[in-house]
């Protein structure tokens, strides 16, 4: 058994892959998970601080009242030790009276934007430092004094950072720990799920060089399929190796005996003096030569139809043009007239043009070689979605014992000695990868047909 040869090449894991693209995901979501946590942690910061903010600035405007027709603010202690939850954050308070004057507190505190309500929360920039700040008003309805009274309320923002960053924090170390954990979880279960397909390597590693015959492994659908696959492969291969093998071996065995009879020819004529015999000999050492060379001919054009019957794509032709071309080629061969009748318009249909001229050549060559003049090459017009491309001669035709083994190789028996025997052969065979019926009649005054059936191309 020959050593397997090994990989000029590695290739990525199906794996790996997996795996790489489920990291970048857990990247993605990472980062998504971090912007979000962000912006949830800094808003339930917010909404945490501001409620004390909101809640001192409250007390304090509840202790707004009127003294002598003035407006005077007794600040409460609690609204101040509220805000004094956040250790080390500074806080800045402003209170405004009817008229709009600073009646307490920080009179650079700076106002929210134009078209404020009467309670609203915004964030400013104040001695250097970012605020948030609540702004409250309460009505004044005195004898003496009436409008509205303005509550500022201002913290910097050192804590709520400080919260909405620990938020944050604790929020993408969880999703990370998870998404690693489920990374882990996810290769461990890859791994298993790929398991089918290190059983179909091993199964084929194993293998003899020489084994085509179909892997049974049991296998998931997926995997399955590659399976059947691999399998109808190596079938075809087997199929053709089969084909080719018994071809070499019937070619050998039909090559090594003209060949044999062509050398005790030559071999007679050197000892031949008579110049009767020698020109007799002449005459027979030339007919063998003609019948190998046929036979070398037909062997590769059998080749050339196997070959392409599994590897040339079928296009749309026109049987005139195969007609045409084929009755060229055999008429530079043959030296004989060859009648042509085709139809006015084109008849198309699905086929290799190289196959179907070969195809046609064998069956010109044979009616040259074994009918009888005059020989006609002739294209129907399509009936029936059907349409033909026949040889006509004026011979009896093949042998009932032959035409019972159209199809099959080297069966010349019947016609001549020297016939290769591979032309109806060679016919059958492009008529089969063609979908096409090979068909043959007699005609009722004398005379044969043989040819193709096709299928038309409709537009």
């Amino acid at each position: 058994m020959s050593t397997p040869l090994p990989l000029t090449r590695r290739h990525q894991s199906v794996a790996f892959r997996l795996g790489t693209a489920m990291m970048l995901i857990l990247v993605v979501v990472v980062i998504g998970t971090i912007i979000a946590a962000n912006r949830y942690g800094q808003a339930a910061a917010d909404e945490t601080f501001d409620r004390l903010l909101r809640g001192a600035a409250l007390q304090i405007a509840e202790r707004v009242s009127v003294t002598d027709g003035m407006a005077d603010v007794d600040l409460p202690v609690s609204a101040f030790e509220l805000l004094s939850l956040a250790r080390t954050d500074r806080v800045f308070y402003r209170i405004l009276g009817p008229t709009g004057q600073t009646l307490t507190g920080y009179a650079d505190l700076p106002l929210p934007g134009d078209g404020h309500g009467s309670d609203v929360i915004y964030r400013a920039r104040y001695k250097d430092t970012d605020i948030r700040a609540v702004y409250l008003t309460r009505q004044l309805a005195e004898r003496s004094i009436s409008g509205a009274v303005s509550v500022i309320v201002a913290q910097t923002t050192g804590e709520r950072t400080a919260l909405a960053r620990s938020i944050t924090t604790q929020a993408v170390l969880i999703i990370a720990i998870a998404g690693i954990v489920l990374l882990f979880v996810a290769m461990i279960v890859v791994r298993i799920a790929l398991r089918p397909l290190a059983r179909v390597e091993r199964a084929i590693l194993s293998r003899d060089v020489n084994d085509l015959s179909p892997i049974n492994v049991p296998a998931p659908e997926e995997v399955a399929v590659l399976v059947a696959a691999i399998n109808r492969f190596m079938h075809r291969l087997d199929r053709r190796i089969e084909v080719m093998q018994n071809f070499v071996a019937d070619a050998t065995h039909q090559i090594r005996t003209p060949i044999t009879a062509l050398r005790a020819q030559a071999q007679l004529a050197l000892d031949e003096t008579d110049p009767v015999k020698l020109e007799r000999l002449h005459r027979r050492l030339y007919a063998r030569s003609v019948g190998l060379g046929r036979l070398a001919d037909q062997l590769l054009s059998h080749a050339l139809i196997s070959h392409r019957a599994d590897s040339a794509a079928l296009q749309e032709i026109d049987l005139r043009r195969v007609a045409l071309e084929a009755e060229r080629q055999t008429r530079a061969t043959a030296d004989t007239a060859i009648s042509v009748d085709l139809p006015h318009d084109a008849v198309m249909v699905r086929g290799d043009l190289v196959s179907l001229r070969e195809a046609v050549k064998n069956l010109l060559n044979n009616a040259v070689k074994h009918g009888r003049q005059p020989v006609a090459l002739v294209v129907s017009a399509p009936t029936d979605n059907r349409a033909t491309i026949l040889v006509r001669d004026a011979g009896p035709g093949i042998p009932e014992a032959l035409a019972a083994h159209i199809g099959e190789r080297f069966t010349s028996d019947g016609i001549e000695p020297d016939s290769a025997g591979l032309g109806l052969s060679i016919v059958s065979a492009v008529a089969a990868s063609h979908g096409a019926r090979l068909i043959m009649a007699r005609s009722p005054g004398g005379g044969f047909e043989i040819g193709l059936e096709f299928d038309v191309v409709t537009s």
